[in-house]
């Protein structure tokens, strides 16, 4: 329930003025990481002509309130419960990873700002990296693809994964310091969050501020019709569209909305 930071302080290890800066420095690295990001793969102008694309094709026009609510249902389930993600487990190591991370990064910076043993701050500081610890080695051990699916050992790593293995060493390391006050797993904890912050343009950090935006253009495009120029939802069994589209009981069957299981008929393990 002690506030780690501070007795860095009170020991004379690191000053409270450095411990401020270093959160500033990140909090700017973050920013500048993200706008370089946006600039570099041009996703605010993919977004801006997507949208722009999508209008011409719309087959009806969505009012203010209609927008209210689509905003509202694109944080309420893409965001803050992740409904995207049809396998419950990679759902539940997404959710633990995204509120462990930001518990952990919001009560870091109330830590060192107010430098108070606040009892119930620095036990949410604890939770939150763990939460992030249990569900980023959940992800990495079990759920990965090129581990479940493609039979990739767990200790490959490439330039992809530089995201998540600093996510885990940042966590991993701060609450061992914690628990041991040792300094180098204090420093490994540092050189981790340094990392995990200062390589935004290379990783994949900046996708959490533009998975929102992707979902709701989403859920617009299926709102005014334009579907992203995709084809529409169709009746396969209706007699008028299988008429209209003479080959689906040929390549369906006469039922093909009850085709089976398909791909969900068993675990991609086929490696």
């Amino acid at each position: 329930m002690s506030n780690p930071f501070l007795d860095l302080v009170t020991s004379g290890f690191i000053s409270h003025g450095a411990m401020q800066l270093y959160v500033v420095a990140m909090f700017l690295f973050v920013i500048g990481g993200t706008l370089l990001d946006v600039m570099h793969k041009k996703s605010a102008q993919y977004f801006f002509e997507n949208a722009e694309k999508a209008k011409k094709s719309a087959t009806r026009t969505i009012s203010s309130g209609e927008k209210t609510s689509l905003i509202v249902k694109t944080v309420t389930n893409e965001v803050l419960t992740s409904s995207e993600f049809s396998n419950p487990q990679r759902r539940m190591s997404h959710l633990l990873t995204m509120y462990g991370f930001i518990t952990f990064v919001a009560t870091t910076a109330i830590m060192i700002f107010s430098l108070t043993d606040a009892g119930i701050i620095t036990l949410l500081w604890h939770l939150g990296a763990l939460s992030l610890a249990v569900g980023g080695y959940w992800f990495w051990f079990v759920i990965r693809a090129d581990v479940s699916a493609e039979g990739n050992p767990w200790y490959k790593v490439n330039r992809a994964d530089m995201f998540i293995v600093s996510l885990l060493v940042m966590s991993t390391f701060a609450l061992l310091w914690s628990i041991t006050g040792g300094s180098l797993f204090f420093f490994i904890f540092i050189a981790a969050s340094t990392f995990l912050f200062t390589t935004v343009l290379w990783s994949k950090f900046a996708h959490m501020f533009f998975k929102p935006a992707a979902a709701f253009q989403k859920r617009v495009t299926k709102a005014d019709g334009s579907r992203e120029n995709l084809p529409g939802d169709f009746d396969l069994s209706s007699a008028e569209v299988q008429s209209k589209f003479p080959d689906i009981p040929e390549y369906m069957g006469k039922n093909p909305e009850n085709m089976g299981l398909g791909i969900k008929r068993e675990e991609p393990r086929h490696y």
